[in-house]
């Protein structure tokens, strides 16, 4: 795990990403907050372009939840067979699809404590949600993010709580917004795991990494 850089090291790295992507967006494809919710769901343990090309067909009959509770599970799982876990996963999206309309009046609700509460929600997918629907300067840890926060001493931390803590307390504000999707897009396309382009790394200069690639 990389030292902690100073916060003038990260305003510098998170102008330079701004620089590049002014409003870097999430690869899962929705066509509502609902739609969202599910894609995020679905994409735990899987990657988010095998679950665009399972959820295209899906989300043009099923982007309400009475419309996925019309399709049912065996309907849903014709769908999502190709990701991981689908048998759980579709579960979990009928079990949430109920909650949200017999509790909820069929929407989604904007705080995180209620989106934590559905089933196959946890707190990373609750925090993609507050970010990319209602633009709240959530930070939701995955693995990429992970791997960056502690490779490059952005953000490090020993379990994936305290890097969403040393976001929030080193990244400056006017970067938090985004913070999130840049270092996913960074972590997925550049600092990957196995082999790092450290060569086209917009921040090797000021990456705390010891073994950068050539």
């Amino acid at each position: 795990m990389a030292r902690q850089l100073d916060y003038s090291t990260i305003r510098e790295i998170f102008r330079r990403f701004h620089a590049a992507d002014p409003e870097p967006k999430g690869e899962l494809e929705h066509v509502n907050v609902y739609t969202l919710v599910v894609a995020v769901a679905l994409s735990a343990q899987a990657t988010d372009a095998g679950v665009n090309k399972a959820t295209r067909a899906l989300f043009q009959i099923a982007d309400t939840p009475e419309k996925m509770l019309a399709l049912g599970e065996d309907g849903l799982i014709a769908h999502i067979k190709t990701i991981g876990l689908f048998r759980n996963k579709a579960k979990n999206v009928i079990k949430l699809s109920r909650i949200l309309v017999e509790q909820y009046g069929g929407e989604v609700p904007s705080s995180r404590a209620a989106l934590q509460s559905l089933p196959g929600v946890g707190r990373k997918t609750a925090n993609v949600v507050l970010n990319m629907w209602w633009r709240m300067p959530a930070q939701a840890v995955d693995t990429h993010i992970f791997r960056v926060g502690n490779r490059t001493g952005i953000c490090p931390g020993r379990d994936v709580d305290a890097v969403e803590r040393a976001i929030e307390d080193h990244i400056p504000a006017e970067y938090q917004l985004h913070a999130h999707h840049w270092l996913i897009l960074h972590g997925r396309y550049t600092c990957k795991a196995r082999k790092p382009a450290c060569a086209a790394c917009l921040i090797r200069d000021l990456c705390q990494y010891e073994d950068k690639t050539l």
